[in-house]
């Protein structure tokens, strides 16, 4: 048996498409059989509910009257890196206010825009003759920004490790709080809902695959930061429009000790073109494994490997003792966020794509850890004037430079005559590369 997307949007279209979520496809094809449930349903959906951390919003706030360019930015004391152009910005959901320590930070500055409250706006500027003003503090709303676009650069991990700590004080961590001597175990992730665990291929996912984020129609951007399908951690970059998103399924979190994080809805369609697709979308609990780290030990060394069964029963026995354990995502948000997909794609409002780049199947992730290492002096560059690795070739030194000592090839390259040099130094300022430098004796 095997289908294809065109069929599949087409019934969508008509309202016949049949859709049910990822853990009801399970039971399924437990009961019925891969052959027998994969005729019988076009599309499985999937959720993921909990902190994700790699997640921000960037912002364009419309300019000013005199026009400036932000060089740095506040949202309710927040600050969001404005680094990118005149009234550009990107808040990551873990950065913190100062005043506010970590009880208030980027995820509440998110959430606070898509509740529709009110934010105080800070902005300073250095001033510059395009951009001549220098301050700006005034209220914004969601609905006064020209742009906002949830971009997470890594989301909806494959699968997570659950935490639990043996040493002998209270830990206050990215997986909550671990109670000393190993008494509980903290965990997160969906399970058999999981986008990426029902489709382990990646045949479904990847770059352009439309998907539901946070009550929003969004879209993968392709392999998440840290994706690492070797160790069945592989990650999504996901993007959705801010304005359309719901506070259902975009929270704020505070972990304890931690810091700020963000609780992201994602589901993710999974659709039935073949009996392969069925039996990987019948994944189970059972089957899914992921393994307990100490956190009080150098390199969070393995403790045990569990099933996702095993940690949603509320129990592990972990070295002879039953140790309580708990989730950090939501199981039932997730259910949710998977079912009100399904509700979408009934109701014709969400259509299919494959991607148009796959995930890749090998990880890149560094594999050795981030070293201190003393700051060396950088060697003298032996170049002249004109440092053709950092040239661009746009021309600017051929229009200003005073000297003439530039000029443009017929083949579009940047040519220098360093003898024509009067050594003014002006060339410094005006290439917007940093190619050009004063030949050798001229102003420093």
């Amino acid at each position: 048996m095997e289908r294809s997307i065109d069929e599949i949007n087409g019934r969508i279209t008509r309202g016949e498409a049949r859709v049910v979520r990822a853990d009801e496809m399970t039971r399924l094809v437990r009961e019925e059989g891969v052959s027998a449930a994969a005729r019988a349903i076009d599309v499985v959906t999937t959720g993921t509910f909990g902190p994700m951390c790699s997640s921000g919003v960037m912002m364009n706030f419309g300019q000013t009257e005199p026009p400036v360019r932000m060089t740095r930015v506040w949202l309710n004391g927040v600050e969001a890196h404005a680094g990118l152009a005149a009234v550009d910005a990107y808040l990551g959901a873990t950065q913190t206010g100062p005043d506010r320590g970590i009880h208030y930070g980027g995820a509440h500055v998110i959430t606070d825009l898509v509740r529709g409250h009110s934010l105080r706006l800070q902005a300073e500027s250095a001033g510059t003759d395009c951009y001549p003003r220098r301050h700006i503090d005034t209220i914004v709303r969601l609905s006064d920004l020209n742009h906002a676009t949830l971009l997470n650069p890594r989301n909806a991990y494959q699968r997570y490790a659950a935490a639990t700590n043996t040493g002998s004080r209270t830990l206050h961590t990215y997986m909550g709080t671990l109670l000393p001597d190993g008494k509980n175990v903290t965990w997160a992730g969906a399970g058999e809902l999981s986008p990426l665990a029902n489709d382990p291929a990646y045949r479904f996912i990847g770059a352009g695959t439309r998907i539901f984020l946070a009550g929003a129609i969004g879209m993968v951007t392709g392999a998440g930061t840290q994706h690492d399908p070797d160790s069945g951690m592989a990650t999504v970059g996901v993007t959705g429009n801010l304005f359309q998103m719901t506070p259902e399924f975009l929270r704020p979190a505070v972990l304890r000790g931690y810091g700020c994080s963000l609780y992201v809805g994602v589901g993710i369609p999974i659709p039935i073109l073949d009996e392969d697709a069925a039996l990987c979308a019948a994944v189970d609990n059972a089957s899914l494994q992921t393994e307990v780290l100490d956190f009080s030990q150098p390199g969070h060394p393995r403790v045990a490997t569990v099933t996702y069964r095993d940690l949603h029963s509320g129990s592990l026995c972990l070295n002879g003792r039953n140790i309580a354990c708990a989730p950090l995502s939501s199981p039932l948000l997730s259910r949710r966020v998977a079912g009100r997909l399904a509700d979408w794609i009934r109701a014709g409002r969400f259509l299919l794509s494959l991607p148009a780049e796959p995930l890749p199947m090998e990880s890149r992730s560094r594999r050795l850890p981030l070293r201190d290492a003393c700051a060396t002096k950088p060697a003298q560059s032996s170049r002249g004037l004109h440092d053709t690795d950092k040239c661009v070739h746009c021309g600017q030194c051929v229009l200003l430079c005073p000297s003439g000592v530039f000029s443009r090839h017929r083949d579009g390259r940047i040519q220098a005559m360093d003898d024509r040099c009067a050594c003014c130094g002006e060339c410094r300022d005006f290439c917007p590369a940093g190619a050009l430098s004063p030949a050798r004796g001229g102003p420093q």
